[in-house]
């Protein structure tokens, strides 16, 4: 009775397994959050192409990394450019807090997905 109880849980998390692995993974652009304490918040960003993030703006100064590099167009709210910047795979890279008020999205023209790793700090100020 034990015996068929291992095999049925086994059984029972392999499925298990399988079913989480193969969903599907998430696509366009996004963040998605890596670790957060009172000192920093950390997240990964993907930026596809042609698929700005929606509009935000950071309080705080912030490391950046570029995990897969491209140029991204940090635009207004009508996708007038306030920067550009080029981002080069495995460089990193400081931006100060935003002014007051400003709000942005980052649009990714290229061909290939930007993607990096923000490190924000919490207690700059």
């Amino acid at each position: 009775m034990f015996r068929r109880f291992v095999i049925l849980c086994a059984c029972a998390a392999s499925f298990g397994a399988g079913a989480l692995w193969a969903q599907p993974r998430q696509s366009g652009t996004r963040r998605e959050p890596q670790f957060e304490n009172p000192q920093v918040k950390v997240w990964k960003s993907i930026i596809m192409p042609n698929q700005p993030l929606a509009l935000h703006r950071h309080e705080h100064g912030r490391a950046l990394i570029a995990l897969k590099g491209g140029q991204l167009h940090v635009v207004d709210k009508d996708r007038k450019p306030i920067h550009t910047y080029d981002w080069q795979s495995g460089k990193a890279y400081w931006l100060d807090a935003d002014p007051p008020g400003q709000m942005h999205g980052d649009l990714n023209e290229g061909k290939e997905a930007i993607e990096v790793i923000v490190v924000e700090l919490q207690q700059d100020k």
